[in-house]
């Protein structure tokens, strides 16, 4: 009998396997720890049961939606907020030109 360690959530666990199956229980535990970061967001402050109970619900319905034949949709992936935060900035300046513009105008107005 074999053992791996495997990590889920950023915690490690001692797994015993067949000999030979390591490699495919350490696939597996990969699969396991997508889910459960997705479900938390990187956070480890989430109840372990809790966290079990939503990866196998996850699984589950992956499986059940294989089994009917429809395709898996994707979970969505965690959003970048870099490119976000350029584009606030590209925005926050455009806007403050468009107001000294603005500005400009008027004072062009008022001094007619």
């Amino acid at each position: 009998m074999a053992q791996v360690t495997i990590t889920i959530n950023s915690r490690e666990y001692a797994v015993a396997c067949e000999d030979g199956q390591e490699v495919r229980i350490l696939q597996l535990s990969r699969l396991l720890d997508e889910k459960a970061r997705m479900i938390t967001g990187g956070s480890l402050q989430v109840n372990e049961n809790m966290l079990l109970a939503m990866v196998g619900l996850l699984l589950a319905d992956e499986l059940t939606e294989l089994k009917k034949g429809a395709p898996v949709v994707a979970a969505p992936q965690p959003v970048d907020n870099t490119r976000l935060l350029d584009l606030d900035k590209s925005l926050a300046e455009n806007l403050q030109n468009l107001a000294q513009q603005i500005n400009s105008v008027a004072n062009k107005i008022e001094s007619l």
